[in-house]
């Protein structure tokens, strides 16, 4: 066995001791930061908009470039969530609160933070106002907003979850709901759904598909199941190679996947779903379930729509190559709310940040950027509760793997790194603005190639 194998291969226990070093390098015994209690500045030299990953990774970067007291990141959230893992948590395999921390744990020692919700952004006048009636002017904006769920765009929801029977991995509000339906499903149809719109994590409303219906594999309910997959998209994966080998396991395991069906509204008090037929303007269908678990439209936070900094679908306008504005250059986006054609996923977001640092750096300097991100993006493909496919693209939708295996195939080791190696790797250096990525290991493991 090779030493990768031996690694990826190992108990929980030893995967945590791997690393446990590694974290242990850059972790502080105690994170204090200058909270929003103390009178705030007016003005910053790097301003961070949004508290996500996005936002607290690129704050820790550039706290080391300027100094903390340079510093500020405006976000309105007392609880930081590791939202990966709610695939996880909805189908009983980690608790809820192993996914979330206070806030003012997780932003950067000596970083302003101003609890306050962002209203207005004017790049032409280099300032921001706040739900408070604070103006904050700024040198450089780092916009990491994230995306936004829009549940009452479906007719009968958000209301609709004060019914049993139907959950959401997508919300702290929610994915409790999901397991709950999971374990009280007795008969009938269980329908999973994916909306028309841009989505974060792309593959996670099928993930809870695959374990749902290993969870009833395993407590005798599946011949009384009919598993449903109702996507607005054509296909099942927009990357080849994992989308044959989904294909697969979706025959093997007799799903059933509807494509071009969105679903437009819920009757929750009839148990009761109603898809919309792309392909066939008007057509609608009305089916009935024993669960339900919905993945919200999603789109643009609202401040942003109307922004100077937006594009017309509402999307922060950035270079996909440096993830600079197009048009203010000491404006910079991050993550889920701009317009990156890549998967909207913590992978692209970490790998994103090491990009962003570099692309800040040499505009400080008043250089040319020339580093370029290659729209990296992964998602872990969870099909049962030991399982996952480990999908890892690029900006073309080609494979860029890091293990010198194929990735396409259900591995143990892939389930434990989702599972535990990282969330660790999330909390312990990716937020402390230390984790850009696998990049460099994929150019070890693949002795030197890009």
């Amino acid at each position: 066995m090779t030493l990768l194998a031996s690694v990826v291969s190992c108990s929980r226990a030893r995967l945590f001791t791997c690393f446990l070093r590694l974290g242990s390098q850059q972790a502080s015994p105690l994170q204090l930061h200058t909270g929003a209690s103390l009178a705030a500045k007016s003005h910053y030299e790097v301003l961070v908009l949004g508290g996500g990953s996005g936002g607290i990774s690129m704050a820790a970067r550039m706290k080391r470039k300027v100094g903390a007291e340079n510093v500020a990141i405006v976000e309105p959230s007392e609880t930081h969530f590791y939202q990966p893992i709610w695939t996880l948590v909805g189908a009983g395999a980690k608790p809820l609160s192993s996914s979330g921390r206070p806030t003012a744990k997780v932003i950067p020692s000596g970083v302003e933070w101003i609890k306050a919700r962002v209203v207005d952004l004017n790049p032409d006048k280099n300032c921001i106002h706040t739900d408070d009636d604070k103006k904050i002017s700024y040198k450089y904006l780092i916009i990491a907003l994230g995306i936004q769920l829009d549940y009452e765009k479906i007719k009968g929801l958000p209301e609709g979850f004060a019914h049993p029977k139907i959950g959401s991995n997508y919300s702290v509000r929610t994915v409790e709901k999901t397991w709950k339906a999971l374990q009280d499903f007795k008969e009938g149809n269980a329908i999973f759904t994916f909306p028309n719109t841009p989505v974060k994590c792309a593959g996670a409303p099928q993930k809870i598909m695959y374990l749902s219906e290993a969870y009833f594999r395993k407590t005798g309910k599946r011949p009384k199941a009919n598993i449903m997959f109702n996507t607005s998209l054509g296909a099942i994966f927009g990357v080849k190679k994992y989308a044959d080998a989904l294909q697969k396991i979706i025959q093997e395991r007799a799903l059933t996947v509807n494509y071009k069906q969105n679903l437009i509204e819920v009757r929750a008090d009839k148990q009761e779903a109603i898809f919309e037929n792309l392909d066939k303007p008007g057509e609608t269908q009305v089916i009935s379930y024993e669960m339900l678990h919905v993945t919200p439209p999603m789109g643009p936070p609202d401040v942003l729509k109307t922004s100077p900094v937006a594009d017309a679908a509402g999307w922060v306008d950035v270079d996909k190559d440096t993830l600079q504005h197009k048009r203010y250059p000491n404006v910079f986006g991050i993550g889920d709310c701009t317009n990156l054609p890549t998967s909207k996923t913590a992978a692209a977001v970490a790998a994103q940040s090491g990009i962003l640092d570099r692309t800040i750096s040499l505009i400080m300097k008043n250089q040319r950027p020339v580093k370029k991100y290659d729209g990296y993006t992964s998602c872990p493909l969870v099909t049962g509760y030991n399982r996952v496919i480990l999908a890892e693209f690029n900006y073309n939708a080609e494979p860029l793997e890091t293990f010198p295996f194929d990735q396409s195939k259900e591995r143990l080791s892939m389930y434990l790194m989702k599972a535990d190696m990282m969330p660790f790797l999330y909390w312990n250096l990716m937020l402390r603005g230390y984790w850009g990525g696998p990049a460099f290991l994929r150019k070890l493991f693949h002795l030197g190639q890009s």
